[in-house]
């Protein structure tokens, strides 16, 4: 597939090529294109050759991707095929990149499949999903170290509370007690312990 541009200014005679290729694989049970090589000529002569990795798509499907480049600041998809030739003195980058090369109807691009890159909407999800994943792992945490109350502090009330009783139900409450001529009482209610007055 060449891309020509015919008697654009500076451009006159530059030639872009598209080498694709088409295999069946039989666990997908469809056949696949791919971009093998891209090739860059100038008045008829090859100027710089570079490999493509992971430009692939269904042969019924068209391949999309926001940018194709030969620079790492865009994930590098083109490759200089040599380090000798003058692959190395260009730099290429597609905008909004989209190709098909086989079963084409109409003139029109067959459903896209989109290359794997990192978006906004993407990342704020795996974001997200981190700290509900930290959230939960802390809340689990606390569960598990959980204590559940000692038998023995399961009855006991404050001791700094004392029901109030009517004037009429005290005789019935206190007993005296008789301690060496010191009046003292004891209540009878054994729901708090006893209490020496």
């Amino acid at each position: 597939l060449s891309l020509k541009f015919g008697d654009i200014g500076n451009l006159k005679g530059l030639v872009i090529r598209f080498l694709l290729t088409s295999s069946y694989y039989q666990l997908s049970v469809q056949s696949w294109f791919s971009l093998q090589r891209l090739q860059l000529l100038y008045n008829h002569s090859v100027q710089a050759t570079f490999n493509a990795t992971r430009i692939h798509a269904p042969a019924s499907y068209s391949y999309h991707c926001e940018h194709v480049s030969s620079l790492q600041r865009y994930d590098a998809l083109l490759i200089p095929s040599s380090a000798n030739d003058l692959s190395k003195l260009w730099e290429v980058t597609f905008i909004d990149f989209q190709i098909q090369g086989f079963n084409i109807q109409e003139g029109h691009f067959a459903y896209a499949k989109d290359c794997a890159s990192f978006s906004p909407a993407i990342l704020m999800g795996l974001v997200m999903s981190l700290v509900l994943l930290l959230v939960l792992a802390y809340a689990l945490h606390m569960l598990i170290h959980l204590k559940s109350l000692d038998r023995h502090y399961e009855c006991k009330a404050s001791p700094a509370y004392f029901p109030q009783m009517k004037d009429s139900d005290m005789g019935d409450e206190k007993e005296p007690l008789r301690n060496s001529g010191i009046e003292s009482y004891e209540l009878r209610n054994q729901q708090f312990g006893k209490i020496y007055i």
